[in-house]
């Protein structure tokens, strides 16, 4: 499945791994692993509720979530993931 970034998504990527360039590799197994399959069971993803509610969340560790959407690509017709934010539990939710 295709990722797609946000800007957001890409600020707040270099500014955690400027913050913490010990999560790259976690980072990049997680968006690994959530472009082959978003349910993977390693990655925890859940359906967020309230505002958030359309909208999932997976893990990247412990502290660290991804904020993502389903979205479709007006062209291709293809459903892509729409990346739109990254960080600890609090600072994404």
């Amino acid at each position: 499945m295709q990722l797609v970034w946000s800007p957001s998504f890409s600020r707040e990527l270099k500014r955690l791994i400027r913050r913490n360039p010990q999560l790259r590799g976690a980072i990049e197994r997680t968006l690994e692993q959530l472009s082959e399959n978003p349910f993977h069971s390693g990655l925890k993803t859940h359906k967020l509720k309230g505002d958030l509610a359309d909208r999932w969340a997976c893990s990247i560790d412990y502290g660290n979530r991804v904020v993502f959407r389903f979205v479709q690509n007006p062209d291709s017709g293809e459903e892509e993931l729409l990346l739109l934010a990254l960080g600890s539990h609090d600072e994404v939710y």
